[in-house]
Order: structure tokens, then sequence, then C-alpha cells
């Protein structure tokens, strides 16, 4: 497979890729900085979905200057890629789905398999590749699937992603906040909760225990839901009830 955009992997075996690698070959009219913020506004959380890197490199008069890069997750990568809604976006969220798919595949090292199971193996390989033709079909189970696996062990990043998606069919960024803020005040309907005073007491609370300003501005409701189960619960099945009425796996890119 041709590498039109590179990837690397981390400690863990998690698959990253440069925010400024995929920025170029998008080829995004904008300045990085200003179109890294903007693609923060569709939910993307920091140390979850990517880590920022400090870069250097020397300046035409020998020095050395520095600037940010983002290591994100390949899920990241797929969604900002579908965001963009273009040919080149479209050509980068596919290449991303098969560099996953090439990494899952070589996760076994087929040379320790006994004669019978690398024949299994082929044929699997085989069957799995025509199903995977149908890209519909295999958008339509990836979609399903998250909603599925929507639990308490991963529950920001998957939640969020869906909420993406759901804004995605409904027209971008604009919808992604109309969204968002529905889902928190059904979440509040259920629970018989107020997330608006509880993030500011949070925020207070956060405060008066000597957390810095700067993270205190970036506490939001999602920190609110994570510090009560209960709360957790709920907001995880608004979720997955609005993926089922806007009926997500259906959304093709």
């Amino acid at each position: 497979m041709n590498q039109l955009i590179p990837t690397s992997t981390d400690e863990q075996g998690n698959i990253l890729v440069s925010g400024r690698d995929l920025h170029e070959f998008l080829e995004i009219g904008t300045r990085y900085d200003k179109w890294f913020e903007r693609m923060m506004k569709y939910g993307f959380e920091e140390n979850i979905d990517y880590t920022a890197v400090a870069q250097k490199r020397p300046t035409a008069q020998g020095n050395e200057t520095t600037y940010t890069d983002h290591a994100m997750t390949l899920d990241m990568a797929k969604e900002i890629s579908m965001i963009q809604r273009n040919d080149k976006g479209k050509q980068a969220r596919q290449y991303f789905i098969e560099v996953e798919k090439e990494y899952k595949q070589n996760q076994i090292d087929v040379n320790e398999l006994s004669p019978e199971l690398k024949m299994f193996n082929q044929i699997f390989k085989t069957v799995a590749a025509n199903e995977l033709e149908n890209k519909k079909l295999n958008h339509k189970v990836d979609n399903i699937a998250e909603i599925v696996s929507l639990n308490t062990t991963d529950w920001r990043k998957t939640s969020q992603s869906i909420i993406r998606k759901i804004a995605l069919a409904q027209g971008g960024y604009g919808a992604y906040k109309e969204v968002a803020s529905d889902a928190y005040a059904e979440t509040d309907r259920r629970a018989g909760a107020n997330l608006k005073i509880r993030l500011t007491n949070l925020k207070k609370n956060r405060l008066a225990n000597g957390m810095s300003r700067s993270k205190v501005d970036k506490t939001n409701k999602l920190d609110v839901i994570d510090g009560d189960k209960r709360l957790k619960e709920i907001y995880m099945s608004v979720v997955k009830d609005f993926a089922i009425k806007n009926k997500v796996w259906e959304n093709e890119y």
C-alpha cells in the first residue's frame, strides 16, 4: 500500500498521525494552528484524541524555532478527514481505514501458524476482502458497532464521536453544538439535574484546590458527568438514543 500520509505507533501500539502532515495532505488553505483550533470545536479532547508535541526547526538565520504539532489517534484522523467533505478528505479517510486493516492483519505472525491454520487464515482473508468491497456495508457495520460498544470504559471518546457523526449528517459544526447541547439538556431532564450549575461548582472547587486557571477554564460538562456514575449512565443512554433516532449507521460519507 502506498503511503499517502505518514503514520507511526506509540509504545502501546496505537497508530498515530501528525496533524501537520494531515493538514498538508488535505491542502488546507488556512494556517495550521487556526485550522486545528477550528477542528477542536468538534469536541476532540487532548490526551484522549490527540497529544500536543513540541517540534523544532531551523530558521533562515541559522537559529531554531519551536512549533506545535499534534499526534492524533487514527480515529481522530479519520473523523477530521470526514469533516472536510471533499475528495481529499475522502481519500485520506479511506487510506486510514486501509492502514488500520493492514495493521490488524499483521498482528498475527502467520509464519508461526501450522499449515492448516495458514490455509484457514488465507481463506478468511479472501472472504474478508470480498466483504470489505462493499464500502457502504462496512460503514454501517462500523457505526452500529460504535453505538453498541458505548460503555463506561471509553465513554467520552466514543460518545463524542457519535455526536460528531450525527452533526455531520445535519450540516457540520453548527449542528455539532446543537446536538451536544440537546444531549446535555436531555441528560438534565432524565436525571433531574442541572449540569450548568454543577459545572460552575466544579470549577470553583478546582480553583479552591489549587488547579491552575488555564486548566479550570478547560473544564466542561463532560468532566461533571465523569464524576457521577449515574449521570454517566444516563448520558450514554441519551447518546445511544440520539444515534438510533438519527439512524447514524445510514449516514454515508
